[in-house]
């Protein structure tokens, strides 16, 4: 069983995160299981922003930390729709848990126009993650935790074809589900990540930690 390979490094000395992680995985089910483990550590509360160009595993990770909140499946990119919610399931992994709120601010150009889909109302009681919400969704918590997903093969400046994954119920737009080595960052900001999950100090292999 290939296993990706951690590489932690020492908190940042001087910058805004608490600590900085580095996980280098090899297959889009080492993705998935990396988001789902981490899934399963959120709580309601928690702004997650994701940045990562096309391919780079953003869609496939979110699913993995749908399957470990336990929330209601089908997530796929929300290119084409600002904001979808996927609520907890009373009979899933973590009933009572917090719902997923899953939002692209790709076409967004600043914080106002984050504000104007207020994601306020839902972060209480949600874990909230914001693709290309960087210098967008600061404001919206003194916390968060950003992700950097990067392919580590492919001509530079190279955008993937868009496809459809017919699976019955998934439509992936981001080409996500190549199976390359891709490097995944972690930074933790504000109180609730003033350190990193234990998970992220082990080996997470495909089927879980």
């Amino acid at each position: 069983m290939n296993e990706p390979l951690l590489e932690p490094s020492e908190p940042l000395k001087g910058g805004e995160p608490f600590w900085e992680r580095s996980l280098k995985v090899t297959t889009a089910e080492q993705t998935h299981a990396l988001g789902a483990a981490l899934g399963g550590v959120l709580e309601a509360g928690d702004l997650l922003v994701l940045t990562g160009e096309l391919g780079a595993g953003k869609t496939t990770f979110t699913q993995g930390l749908g399957e470990g909140l336990g929330v209601r499946a089908g997530i796929i990119s929300p290119t084409f729709v600002l904001v979808r919610i996927h609520p907890n399931l009373p009979d899933g992994p973590r009933p009572g848990g917090p719902d997923l709120v899953h939002v692209d601010a790709y076409r967004l150009e600043s914080a106002a126009e984050i504000d104007d889909i207020d994601l306020e109302n839902t972060m209480d009681s949600s874990v909230t993650v914001v693709e290309w919400g960087r210098d967008r969704v600061e404001h919206l918590s003194d916390s968060r935790l950003e992700v950097d997903l990067h392919r580590s093969v492919g001509a530079e400046g190279v955008v993937p074809a868009i496809h459809v994954e017919d699976s019955g119920t998934v439509l992936d737009f981001d080409t996500d589900d190549d199976d390359e080595p891709r490097t995944i960052i972690f930074r933790g900001f504000g109180p609730r990540w003033a350190e990193a999950p234990k998970l992220l100090e082990t080996t997470i292999s495909e089927g879980g930690h």
